[in-house]
């Protein structure tokens, strides 16, 4: 016998109802129908949920686990069949560092206010799509590649480069940083959801690399001023960190910002999504 939500949802009423003829009222069941859908849940999973007496219904020490889980598969089942059946009533918005940047807030401020029906999420995630391969979110802000085969995209702006150094760096009291210049120094580069290459610089040009694969990492060896980073504005509005200052880069292209989502799966709210992101870059 296979475990079933049904088996779940007699455990649950049979202890938050106090008994079995209850339980079998609030399930619309006879009582014999509750104890045989018990008893098969104890057979599947091989251990007694409930100690019974002439008076009580308690759960067994293996019973309070198991219930403990049950709510919590019971409430997921429950979201899953409300959002299948209603629409979508949220939308999760991934990326891998930095959101928006400083369009962040009035994004959200703007999201609650024009679709006050559709909850919004946003998730961090460390991978190149932002979780979007993963199955984490409905939409993506990128700044890096992708494939185009498997995603669907729109250009919503783009943003300049910025150079991140040590505060005591002696290039931290120059208003920018040129591009060349940073040949002098160890670059460090996330290989996994970055935006800087080896491409930006001649081939007989380029910088000595060091590697790392997340944001906290990077702004820290940053702020020991053994290594200098390139990232995109966005990055310096919402990564203000002690140590680390940001400087405009000079000489290289701007980074183009993308939302992505599922070819043949968009969200309903894919094209209000890009809309509101577009005006809020082209606005500022």
């Amino acid at each position: 016998m296979d475990l079933e939500l049904r088996h779940l949802r007699c455990l649950v009423a049979i202890v938050d109802s106090g008994g079995f003829t209850d339980a079998a009222a609030e399930l619309g069941v006879s009582q014999a129908a509750v104890s045989r859908t018990l008893a098969g849940l104890e057979d599947v999973l091989g251990v007694r949920l409930l100690h019974r007496t002439s008076r009580s219904i308690t759960p067994t020490t293996a019973g309070v686990q198991v219930l403990a889980r049950a709510r919590h598969l019971l409430a997921e089942a429950d979201d899953l069949i409300r959002e299948a059946t209603t629409g979508h009533t949220r939308l999760r918005i991934g990326h891998a560092w930095s959101a928006m940047g400083r369009h962040t807030a009035e994004f959200q401020r703007r999201w609650a206010a024009d679709h006050p029906d559709v909850e919004l999420y946003l998730i961090r995630t460390n991978s190149a799509t932002g979780g979007l391969a993963e199955g984490l979110c409905d939409l993506a802000v990128v700044r890096t590649t992708f494939d185009e085969t498997r995603f669907a995209s729109a250009v919503v702006g783009h943003e300049r480069r910025f150079c991140a150094l040590a505060d005591d760096d002696p290039w931290a009291k120059r208003r920018s940083v040129p591009l060349a210049d940073i040949r002098e120094r160890t670059l460090l580069v996330d290989r996994r959801t970055g935006t800087t290459t080896a491409e930006l610089w001649p081939e007989e040009a380029r910088p000595p690399v060091e590697y790392t694969q997340d944001i906290d990492d990077w702004l820290a060896i940053i702020a020991s001023g053994r290594c200098v980073g390139l990232t995109p504005e966005s990055t310096a509005n919402q990564y203000r960190r002690d140590g680390v200052v940001f400087r405009p880069l000079r000489g290289a292209d701007p980074i183009a910002v993308h939302l992505i989502w599922r070819r043949h799966d968009p969200h309903p709210m894919t094209h209000a999504s890009v809309a509101l992101l577009s005006d809020l870059y082209r606005t500022s």
